[in-house]
């Protein structure tokens, strides 16, 4: 049914803009593909899982946590692997995002295993397993407004961040030009590591969302969605928050779409496919501008 695949795509396709909106900040502020930030998002749905199963915290308190340690993670990465190749080649410090993606991955395969394993059941308020909204054979679940609301409200706060506080005047102004912004006196350093935390901590939301709503995590789960989210990120215009969102949730409804008509083996492809027909026809994205070198 149409109307159902619409309501599933746009539940995926909220949780692509959330973990796309990391990569685009990340891109806006120092032009860098955070390839990373797809582990981020893994290990922010093991890390909700661990609270609950090890610390036996409840699910929200869990999810809360996930995103501090997530942002943490976000800010050790930046501080770690990038600030010290601020100077380098773009090729230098790409490698180094592929290499950061790949240790982060082999090391949460070794503290939680390789091993597929279940969201903790007992954990999800029972509620959210419940059906909210039924009509004209549509069904709607509280977990997927639980979805929407999440999403809606990260999204809201970061409209604010951006565009009502002195963090995100500074975040704009660096993403304009990073010489001059540091000449006017702003912190370079202390503006990307809040980028980093604040995308970070939104990514580590989106695996919770993903783990609960799929019931299963896995230390590989961020290369496939980082795929997707980075495909959403440039569908939208990489760099362009508002893109990142209208790329998340046009490359969700496209991707149930297939599914639903086409066939469920193709639905990976589906990004695969948008991302290459974007390079082609539109390299700048929906919302995006043409590309020019900063002096």
């Amino acid at each position: 049914m149409l109307e159902q695949q619409l309501v599933n795509g746009l539940t995926l396709g909220v949780i692509y803009a959330l973990i796309a909106v990391g990569y685009t900040m990340v891109y806006g502020v120092i032009e860098l593909i955070n390839f990373a930030h797809g582990e981020v998002y893994m290990i922010g749905a093991f890390l909700c899982v661990t609270f609950i199963t090890a610390v036996g915290l409840p699910f929200y308190v869990s999810m809360l946590l996930a995103m501090i340690c997530a942002a943490a993670i976000g800010v050790s990465i930046d501080r770690i692997a990038y600030r010290p190749l601020r100077s380098s080649p773009r090729l230098a410090v790409l490698i180094t995002a592929i290499g950061m993606s790949i240790f982060l991955q082999n090391l949460a395969m070794i503290i939680w295993g390789s091993r597929p394993v279940p969201f903790p059941q007992d954990a999800v308020p029972a509620y959210l397993k419940l059906t909210a909204i039924e009509f004209s054979g549509v069904h709607l679940s509280w977990l997927q407004l639980f979805i929407f609301a999440v999403t809606f409200s990260m999204m809201l706060l970061l409209y604010v961040i951006i565009n009502h506080t002195r963090m995100g005047t500074a975040m704009r102004a660096l993403a304009q030009n990073r010489t001059c912004s540091q000449l006017m006196g702003v912190n370079v350093n202390r503006v990307i590591a809040f980028t980093f935390a604040l995308g970070s901590s939104m990514g580590a939301v989106a695996g919770v969302l993903v783990a609960v709503y799929y019931n299963t995590l896995s230390p590989t789960m961020g290369y496939v969605a980082g795929v997707k989210a980075f495909a959403a990120a440039v569908l939208g215009g990489i760099g362009s928050v508002p893109g990142a969102m209208l790329g998340g949730i046009v490359l969700g409804i496209a991707e149930a779409l297939g599914a639903g008509y086409v066939s469920s083996l193709y639905r990976d492809g589906v990004a695969y496919a948008v991302l290459i027909a974007v390079i082609i026809f539109r390299p700048s994205g929906l919302l995006g501008k043409a590309l020019v070198e900063k002096a």
